[in-house]
């Protein structure tokens, strides 16, 4: 970091890490805006599964980008990075801090840097007959056919994300284009003077914080949350794929019991925490601080707004 002015500030760091309280008191004391960095909190009546910050817990800071999608609605990181980057000049404009605060390290990523996005059109008829594929064979099949013909790529995905899945099989066999080059080729020229503060903890705490969070959620009435999208027949859809919401589907369809669904919540939150600190490492230029203050103060002096 050298002695430029800091333009864009972004706090990130692994689910129940202690980032929306971090936001908060930064946001007050270096007159700052705050903008969602978190993928799934985009949308609507997504809440209590997400740890979408309430009203009460924004104190009064203004927060922009949270629950303005639908969940049938899908969304991309390309749209993201457009609608932020928008946010932040606004933010700029009123002579305030932006703050980027959220998990999703593509996201804050794809804002930060000079990230470029194939627009292909989609083509519906080829991407029905993929999830059809896919109903047929099951996702660890469709999975090991990406491996043969996109193995780079095929080791970064899970074979259970089969929305990825089927999107780098699509720009394999439709486009000749392998998704790990065409990621490869993204951006790495900064277009912000910035600061990125990761939060982290000792791993076992960090697991204790993760399982006690989806009991509190739980008794906050996730349940209930997820139940209310089940009966509106949403499915198959981006915003209930999310963890929190693909787990409780099963035991709503009757694959999983209710106590099995929420360990594999449990469980499932704490392989993505870790996923998500490999990412932050390993792609991203951050401060990391624990939750000592004093490191942040330290940058106080930079901040140009």
């Amino acid at each position: 970091m050298n002695d430029e002015k800091i333009e864009v500030v972004a706090i990130v760091g692994p689910t129940a890490s202690g980032k929306t309280a971090l936001s908060i008191k930064m946001a007050k004391a270096f007159n700052g805006e705050i903008i969602n960095g978190d993928s799934m909190q985009i949308y609507k009546g997504l809440d209590i599964g997400t740890a979408k910050i309430t009203e009460e817990e924004m104190e009064g800071v203004p927060h922009h980008l949270i629950s303005f999608k639908e969940p049938t609605e899908g969304f991309s990181v390309a749209e993201y990075q457009t609608l932020v980057r928008e946010k932040i000049a606004e933010i700029q404009g009123r002579g305030k801090l932006p703050i980027i605060v959220g998990g999703t390290g593509l996201y804050v990523q794809s804002v930060l840097y000079d990230f470029q996005f194939t627009k292909e059109d989609v083509d519906e008829e080829a991407r029905k007959s993929y999830y059809d594929e896919l109903a047929k064979i099951g996702p660890d099949a469709m999975h090991a056919k990406l491996m043969e013909l996109d193995p780079e790529t095929a080791g970064t995905i899970h074979p259970n994300n089969t929305r990825r899945v089927i999107r780098a099989l699509e720009m394999v066999e439709l486009h000749g284009v392998s998704k790990a080059s065409e990621e490869h080729n993204r951006g790495n020229i900064p277009l912000y003077q910035y600061l990125i503060i990761g939060l982290d903890m000792d791993r076992e705490k960090l697991y204790e914080r993760i399982n006690l969070r989806v009991d509190i959620m739980m008794e906050q009435g996730l349940l209930e949350e997820v139940t209310g999208l089940w009966e509106r027949g949403i499915r198959d859809v981006q915003s209930v794929q999310a963890i929190g919401y693909k787990e409780l589907y099963a035991y709503l369809d009757d694959r999983l019991t209710l106590n099995d669904a929420i360990e594999q919540l449990k469980q499932n939150s704490r392989r993505y925490a870790k996923r998500q600190l490999t990412y932050f490492r390993n792609k991203m230029d951050v401060e990391w601080i624990g939750n000592e203050w004093n490191k942040i103060e330290k940058y106080s002096k930079l901040f140009k707004y």
